[in-house]
């Protein structure tokens, strides 16, 4: 009998913990969007930092960049993600910032039970291409405000040297553990117009879309970043 694989979200925060026990921080001095600190822009792609956005982070992880956001740009920052120990981190780093919550659980489901409304939803190799986008931007359709931004950042789709998918469905993909250890997972890889169509079909307009490479390996891109609004 073949055994079910380990959650990669649950075995990556398992590992950090092994780690060290987590404590408070300071919140970063910029928001990330790629797996490179300095490399791209920052909290600028989410527009003029107006205090009291309402904001919501769908995969938030130990929660540096809804810190950022909540202390550099005074926004009602929500963090969400899927496993409580990573919730567990975020609260015990960043705990102390004011306008500032975290929420463990699925993403779709959060969207669906909160009646809150955001002027930002966004994700940084979150929520948004590990949940079916069938399911997930119709959501966040409903929970935008009018004019509402969303912003997320996934693996590129061509970062293999491969052509993206053609199809709507998922492709095999994998977590790199803090061990070096790679867990399987599924994942929607879209190129640009792909997710133009997914995020039309959802009542969503995209309005950008960025490319970033490692910052000093050549190769294919290894970022795509997306913005849309609900219009």
């Amino acid at each position: 009998m073949r055994l079910a694989h380990p959650s990669p979200w649950h075995a990556h925060a398992v590992q950090r913990l092994a780690e060290g026990p987590a404590r408070a921080l300071l919140p970063p001095p910029r928001m990330e969007w790629t797996p490179h600190p300095g490399h791209g822009p920052g909290s600028e792609i989410l527009g003029p930092g107006t205090p009291g956005r309402r904001v919501v982070e769908l995969g938030c992880g130990p929660g540096h960049n809804i810190a950022h956001l909540a202390a550099h740009q005074c926004v009602k920052g929500t963090g969400v993600d899927l496993v409580g120990l990573q919730i567990r981190r975020a609260r015990s780093h960043y705990g102390h910032i004011d306008k500032l919550t975290f929420a463990a659980g699925h993403a779709l489901h959060y969207l669906q039970a909160t009646q809150e409304r955001f002027d930002v939803v966004y994700s940084v190799f979150g929520a948004v291409g590990i949940v079916s986008p069938g399911l997930l931007l119709p959501a966040i359709h409903e929970r935008l405000l009018p004019h509402g931004l969303l912003a997320f950042s996934v693996p590129h789709p061509r970062r293999s040297g491969w052509p993206p998918a053609i199809h709507d469905g998922p492709a095999h993909d994998f977590v790199l553990l803090p061990d070096h250890n790679r867990l399987p997972i599924a994942r929607w890889e879209f190129d640009v117009d792909r997710w133009a169509q997914q995020l039309h079909r959802a009542g969503l307009t995209l309005t950008g879309a960025l490319e970033f490479a490692h910052p000093t390996e050549s190769g294919s891109p290894t970022t795509l970043l997306i913005t849309a609004r609900r219009f």
